[in-house]
Formats: C-alpha cells, sequence, structure tokens
C-alpha cells in the first residue's frame, strides 16, 4: 500500500501545474546565477489564487566560523547526482559505512577527512547529520520558497525513509532567515540494525552597509542500533555452505538491544559593525532588473488602482463602467507625443524669426558656456544624451564602502552520549571498572556529556576600499570553556574543565578575478592548547586559457595540536583510559588544477603526520561466530606517517552521452596504523536529453570500487571507527564494485528518480563489505521526489 501511495504521489508530482518559469535550480545551473527576480509576459496565479506574478530567485551563502564572513554557494536543488544524496556513502561511494542507512561513516579518501579532531568525537562519523556551520546555507530570497523532498525504498519491516523540509522568506532585502526539519529512519535490512535522526535547524541574517549578523540553531536527536556486525561472514561470501537459506534479517548478529543514543544543541551566533564611507556605484546587472521589476509593478499597481477609482465613481453615478474605453483612455494619456503631431497656429513671420535668429546669434557670442547647436542631428543627439543621463542616474546607487570591522563570534555546543544494552554476551568485552549505576549485571548504561562555550572578537581592515588596500588584515582572540563529564567508579559523573586562550590574525585577498589568496595564523596560550599552533593558508590564480579560464590552485597547513580530551581520558564500564598523549603535528601541501573547458579537475597532496592518534581494537571470534575480549585502546604512532593522494576527475559529453569518473591513488608509509586503499574509482555512464523542452531526463548506471585493504573496524561500544588490532587475523575488504541503474528526472520545480542499487548484488565473489563484518544491503528499488514551491 505504501508502495502504490508513494508512486502515486510521485506521477503527480510529475504533472504538477507550475509556471513554465525557471526555478532556483537554474539559479545555479547556468550562466546567469545569482539572485535576480524572474519577470515576463505570462502572469500565473500563487497558491492562494491570486493573478500576480511572483519573483523568483533566492541566493545562497556559508559563512566563516571565526569572523563570519560570508562566500557564495550553490542551491542544492541540481537534477544531477540527486538519486545518490540519500546515500550515507556519500555521492560517489567514497564513505565507508555500515550497510544502512544513517550509520557510522570515514572516508577512504584521507585529504577529504576533517583536518583535525574535534571536542566531541562521538558525533563525528555522522558528519552528514551533525554538520559543523562552516557548511550551511544561510539564504535571501524574492519570495517565500518552500521545498519538500521524500526518498524511501522498502517496506515498514526493513526500509528507508528520508525526508526534508526546508522553507526561506525574507522581510526585506536585508533580513531572511528560515528553518529546516530532516528526518532519516532506516530499519535496516539486516537484524538489529535500525537508526533514526531527527533534526531541527532555524537561522536567521541581517545583512545591512554597517551592521551584520548571522544567527543558527540546531539540534540533533540520535538513535542507533548497534549489532556488532553479523556472526559470520560466509552468510554472505559463500551462503553454500550452509544447509538452509537465510534471508538477510534471519543472519545472526553479534549483537542484540544495544543502542548508541547522541543528543546536542548547537548555537551560533556572529555579528559585525562597519565603519566606513558612502559613494555612488553603479548598480549591477540584477540590482537593474529587479528596479525596473519594481517600477513596472508601481505602476501597475498604479493603473489598477486608477481602474478601480473610475470604477467606484461610475457606481456612485449609476451609470455603467466602459472598462474598454477606460483602458484606451490611459493609454492616450501615457503614450507621450505622437510620431505625426503637427504644430498648431500660424508660422512666425519671416521677418520675426529673422530678427529672433540675430538677437540669439548675439546672445550666444556673449555667452561662453552655451554649447552650439548648428543643425537638427547635433540637438537629436544631445537630447538622447541628455535621456540617457537621466535614464541611468536611475539606476546608480549609494554604497557604503567598510573600511573597518569590528567582530563577535559566539558558539555554544551542547553534547550528551548514551550508550544502552539490556543484553550483554558472556565475556564479550575483555576487562569490567565498575559494576554500579543505572544498570548493572549484562546491562550497560555509560554516559559523557560535554558542553563548550567559545568566544572570538576581532578587528579588521577590510579589502577594496581603497586603490591602494589590496588585501585585507584581521587580528583577533578567542576564550573557548570546555566542559566534560565522565563516569566515575561508584556509577555518579565527575567533572573536567579546560581553559583555553588562543590569538591569531588574518591576510586575505578575494576580490578581484585573476589572484587570490587566504592566511589564518592561530596560537593557544593557555591551558592544554598552550604552545600548539595552526597555520592555513590557500592561493589560486586564474588565467585564461583557449577561450576559457584554467585554475591553480594551492593548499597548506601545519597544525601542532593537543589530542582530542576523549582520547586522552575517557571512563566507562569496559573501558578506562587516562592518557598523557604527545601533540600531534600534521603538515599538508596540496595542488589542484581545474579546466572548465574540458571538465578536468586534478589533485595532487603530501601528508607528513607526526604522533598520529587513532583508536586500536582487538577481539577473539570464536567458533559460533561470537566475539570475546574486546578492547579498545588509544594510540599514537612513534614515527611520521606519510600519505601521498592524486585524484582525477574527468568528465566527457558527447551530445546526449555522459560519462564522469574520478579515480583517487592513495599511498601511505604505515597501512596497519593509517589504512586507506590504493585505488578508489567512482564512474557514472548515462544520457541526458529532454522531452517537450521542459522534461530533463538522465538514465544510466554508475559505480563504485576500491581495491582490497584492512578497512577500519567498528567499534559500537565507543561509536568509533578503530584500526584492526588482530594481527594475521585482521580481514581485507574491496575489490568489489557495486552498480546501481537509475533514471533521474526534473520538471520544472520537481525532480524525482527512481534507481535500482546494488544491481550486480549476488555476483562475483559476493565481498559486498565496506567495514569489516558489516554487510552492505542486496539489491533494493529505490525512488524519491523533491518539490520546490514559490508563494
Amino acid at each position: 500500500m505504501k508502495k502504490i501511495l508513494f508512486s502515486t504521489i510521485l506521477a503527480c508530482a510529475a504533472a504538477l501545474p507550475v509556471a513554465a518559469q525557471r526555478d532556483f535550480t537554474d539559479f545555479n545551473n547556468n550562466e546567469d546565477s545569482q539572485f535576480r527576480p524572474q519577470t515576463g509576459n505570462r502572469i500565473n496565479t500563487d497558491s492562494l489564487g491570486t493573478d500576480k506574478e511572483i519573483p523568483k530567485g533566492i541566493r545562497v551563502w556559508t559563512v566563516d566560523e571565526r569572523f563570519g564572513d560570508t562566500r557564495a554557494a550553490v542551491v542544492d536543488t541540481m537534477q544531477a547526482m540527486y538519486q545518490n544524496t540519500t546515500f550515507t556513502e556519500g555521492l560517489r561511494g567514497e564513505y565507508n559505512t555500515l550497510g544502512n542507512m544513517g550509520t557510522a561513516r570515514i572516508n577512504r579518501i584521507f585529504i577529504d577527512r576533517r583536518n583535525t579532531q574535534g571536542n566531541f568525537i562521538f558525533t563525528e562519523p555522522y558528519d552528514n547529520i551533525v554538520t559543523p556551520v562552516s557548511d550551511f546555507h544561510f539564504t535571501n530570497t524574492y519570495s517565500p520558497i518552500t521545498n519538500i523532498t521524500l526518498n524511501s525504498c522498502g517496506d515498514r519491516t526493513n526500509g528507508e525513509d528520508d525526508f526534508k523540509a526546508i522553507f526561506a522568506v525574507n522581510a526585506n532585502k536585508q533580513l531572511g532567515g528560515g528553518f529546516r526539519f530532516d528526518y532519516k529512519y532506516g530499519r535496516g535490512y539486516y537484524d538489529a540494525q535500525s537508526t533514526a535522526h531527527f533534526k531541527y535547524t532555524m537561522w536567521t541574517s541581517y545583512l545591512g552597509d554597517r551592521y551584520q549578523a548571522h544567527f543558527l540553531f540546531s539540534t540533533n536527536h540520535q538513535k542507533v542500533t548497534e549489532n556488532g556486525g553479523i556472526s559470520n561472514d560466509d552468510y554472505i561470501k559463500h551462503p553454500e555452505l550452509f544447509t538452509e537459506s537465510f534471508a538477510t534479517n534471519e543472519i545472526p548478529t553479534v549483537l542484540q538491544q544495544n543502542w548508541n543514543r547522541n543528543d546536542n544543541q548547537h548555537i551560533f551566533f556572529t555579528h559585525r559593525y562597519n565603519v566606513g564611507f558612502s559613494r555612488k556605484v553603479k548598480m549591477t546587472e540584477e540590482e537593474i532588473k529587479a528596479k525596473k521589476f519594481a517600477m513596472e509593478s508601481a505602476k501597475d499597481n498604479a493603473a489598477e488602482e486608477a481602474k478601480e477609482e473610475a470604477r467606484k465613481k461610475a457606481k456612485e453615478q449609476g451609470r455603467e463602467f466602459d472598462e474598454k474605453a477606460f483602458d484606451k483612455n490611459q493609454k492616450k494619456l501615457f503614450s507621450g507625443r505622437p510620431t505625426d503631431a503637427k504644430i498648431a497656429g500660424d508660422e512666425p513671420a519671416k521677418n520675426n524669426k529673422a530678427i529672433a535668429a540675430n538677437k540669439a546669434a548675439q546672445d550666444f557670442k556673449g555667452d561662453s558656456t552655451r554649447i552650439a547647436v548648428n543643425s537638427k542631428t547635433m540637438a537629436d543627439s544631445l537630447l538622447t544624451v541628455e535621456k540617457k543621463k537621466a535614464q541611468d542616474s536611475l539606476f546608480f546607487k549609494t554604497e557604503y564602502v567598510p573600511v573597518t570591522s569590528f567582530i563577535h563570534t559566539v558558539q555554544f555546543d551542547n553534547y550528551k552520549r548514551i550508550y544502552q544494552a539490556y543484553q550483554t554476551p558472556q565475556d564479550y568485552y575483555l576487562k569490567e571498572y565498575y559494576n554500579a549505576g543505572k544498570f548493572t549485571g549484562d546491562s550497560i548504561y555509560d554516559q559523557t556529556r560535554h558542553w563548550r562555550i567559545k568566544n572570538t572578537v576581532a578587528m579588521g581592515t577590510l579589502e577594496g576600499f581603497s586603490k591602494w588596500a589590496k588585501a585585507g588584515l584581521k587580528a583577533f582572540a578567542s576564550y573557548d570553556l570546555r566542559h566534560y563529564e565522565l563516569p566515575n567508579t561508584e556509577g555518579g559523573l565527575e567533572k573536567f574543565n579546560e581553559h583555553v586562550l588562543s590569538v591569531g590574525g588574518q591576510l586575505s585577498k578575494t576580490q578581484g578575478k585573476t589572484l587570490h589568496y587566504n592566511v589564518v595564523g592561530e596560537v593557544g596560550l593557555t591551558g592544554v592548547d598552550a604552545g600548539t599552533f595552526a597555520i592555513d593558508g590557500s592561493a589560486d590564480i586564474n588565467l585564461p586559457f583557449l577561450g576559457d579560464t584554467v585554475q591553480v590552485r594551492g593548499d597548506a597547513f601545519i597544525h601542532h595540536e593537543t589530542p582530542s580530551f576523549y582520547y586522552r581520558k575517557y571512563h566507562a564500564r569496559h573501558l578506562w583510559w587516562d592518557d598523557d598523549l604527545s601533540k600531534i603535528i600534521h603538515t599538508r601541501i596540496m595542488g589542484t588544477l581545474r579546466f572548465g573547458k574540458t571538465n578536468t579537475t586534478l589533485r595532487v597532496a603530501v601528508d607528513e603526520i607526526k604522533n598520529y592518534t587513532y583508536f586500536s581494537q582487538q577481539y577473539t571470534i570464536t567458533e559460533n561466530g561470537l566475539r570475546t575480549g574486546v578492547i579498545v585502546t588509544p594510540m599514537q604512532s612513534g614515527d611520521a606517517i606519510n600519505l601521498i593522494t592524486a585524484q582525477l576527475q574527468q568528465d566527457f559529453k558527447f551530445g546526449i552521452f555522459n560519462w564522469q569518473n574520478m579515480i583517487t591513488y592513495q599511498h601511505t608509509s604505515s597501512k596497519s596504523t593509517l589504512p586507506v586503499p590504493d585505488l578508489n574509482v567512482y564512474t557514472n555512464l548515462f544520457i541526458k536529453f529532454k522531452v517537450v523542452k521542459v522534461l530533463n531526463i538522465e538514465l544510466g548506471a554508475d559505480a563504485r570500487y576500491f581495491t582490497s585493504y584492512e578497512a577500519p573496524d567498528y567499534s559500537p561500544y565507543i561509536g568509533q571507527y578503530t584500526v584492526q588490532g588482530n594481527g594475521e587475523k585482521n580481514v581485507k575488504v574491496g575489490n568489489y564494485p557495486i552498480v546501481n541503474a537509475y533514471a533521474n528526472v526534473h520538471i520544472k520545480h520537481t525532480r524525482f528518480f527512481v534507481m535500482m542499487s546494488h544491481l550486480n548484488a549476488g555476483q562475483g565473489d559476493k565481498n559486498y563489505f565496506f567495514t569489516p563484518h558489516y554487510p552492505m544491503n542486496q539489491r533494493v528499488f529505490r525512488m524519491g521526489v523533491s518539490w520546490n514551491f514559490f508563494n
């Protein structure tokens, strides 16, 4: 029934009677990707039934977490790759996961992982759900915009539902905001694997000349059932070894009735006051279009008011209102001087004309400020110039040029994690440090809490306020208070605080077309981060080449940082450590080459990490497939680890045929400490064509593949990926492609897809594991739809 209902909704969405105008997908998918209104001759009714043209347009941007600087972004409503947005494995299958939607994940491409360890490591494997502030899109819209997205597969017992609702609106040009709901529910095709994530986000922004502010609030509730993996990989790899067949939900798993719960709330507020001066500048093309739209609207409104007044007057006088005659009269009033108009009356006498001309000539000789007009052509030319000046003056604006900014940013994060188990297999854990608290015996109730509040004040001289100001310069100071709570042996909670004061500066150039750069440095002065430092730099140069632009970009950083609190200290019933770890030194140099004409992007990076910090997990697998003696230990590599990465993204287009490819090569100097696959490949082959001009269709298949390697294991008890510490019994995964076939459709304001994922399930060696002992889902039919509404 659910499938039938969903298919009906999908079909209805494809036939929505929407206006034949661009939606905000197109603002990022054509030559004009900026915020602007849509005007035209066709007038459509809005959802309230009123006959008025609805201006459509949206601009989105991200903000820097430290300074609140804005950076233009792309609206996430494109047709391309929409069918893959629901996958926890990422758009190109670059993440290792536990198989189900919404499970923990880790990127196989090391340079795409987070550069620094977070304060609360338990939410980092869910970076697609608990996203950083710097990735959030603030909005500015011409009219209220709503987006509803639903992706689904399976049924009530094993299916997945991914729902998203976004609403954005502006009160005026400066003040805008909105809210967003995200709900992911993966019941799981394997036993004891369900996930549920609920997220609510609200935001507002004010972008005035002198004062600017951004506010962001989000709350997340996450519940993940942990099954510890299947008890025997042969249920997947060699099902012929068993005397009976097993459905995926019948395959035995290691754990039952074990859950990880994360609840977190986040508040971010940044604001600044700009001091500067005002000057007159010409409006941009988008602003000119917006003003013309407003002028035409005002003119139409005035005409409608005049018509309504005439209609009332006719009614009062007891006569019938002649609308056609009124419209004809209005056209005469505003049509200007007719082209065949003639001067009424007699022409002046010639002698009077001569006298007047002689007097004018005498006056002209005595006035040196006047321009001689000796012909009709010259007079027309002067009139044209004056008319153009008058018209152009309408499209100039007073621009406020900021010179100095005073900035304040505050960020508050609150976290709570609970590991709860009602059943624990005998001898599953190697050690037990206490048996007290809320649950005892084979039940577990471990919890930890963390909150932090960070304030940053900065002052900056901004780029571009004069021809000599070629770069911006900022100085800042930050104070970070971090609070942690961990269990003690009596079952209560012990509290820990960290106080960190740091200072730094930034030098940046973002304006212009050819050269841009940004360098930020920060030094820790007090607390556990005393003596730490971080220097991040990037630069790009854009050069014309073969009728297009080639961009060469360089990124580099050096981080000397303290390992995260939970690597240094963690207390739980079956894990306990208080370690004094050395500071991590991580350096990277990366170069990127982009050439749009050939759709080529090449990245090459070199990393070196000293005192690399990670988790290692050890256990024994019994003959019955059970785990015993599980222990997780924080480790530090004594030797420096070197990693080389080369990645090529190359897309081809031949008429309706499209072929997209991304190939990544990685080489690590320590495969046991920092395991990565040598080769990671994504390829997508599809045809793209239009039907009746408005229906865009993509039909194709894509595949993701990586070479075999000892992939990171997963620890349900701490909810983290770890290296495998079982020596010769370590498990390799990979060397297995996963192929999906899909149809992806975009019609005006609606997108939808149908897909058969893991089309090749059951073929080859059947080694479809991305994480040891956690198989991926088998062949699954999926569908999704996304609507955009303007009102």
